[in-house]
């Protein structure tokens, strides 16, 4: 599991939402949503910025280049 994949799971999973949640917010479909979190797909760079919106975090912080 990538540190994005890890990172996502555990921030949706301590803001207490769904993938369908997430999916619905992000615009896609549950499944492709899924494969972002199984490390088999990487979001867009506006599907990033929209992630770290969602959870009040940077896009390092996804990537692993900060601790928030």
């Amino acid at each position: 599991m990538s540190i994005f994949s890890k990172r996502l799971l555990d921030l949706r999973k301590q803001h207490n939402l769904t993938q369908r949640d997430v999916a619905d917010y992000l615009g896609i479909a549950q499944p492709s949503y899924l494969r972002y979190e199984n490390g088999k797909a990487e979001p867009t760079l506006e599907n990033l910025a929209k992630l770290a919106d969602l959870f009040d975090v940077s896009a390092d912080y996804f990537l692993g280049r900060s601790e928030y």
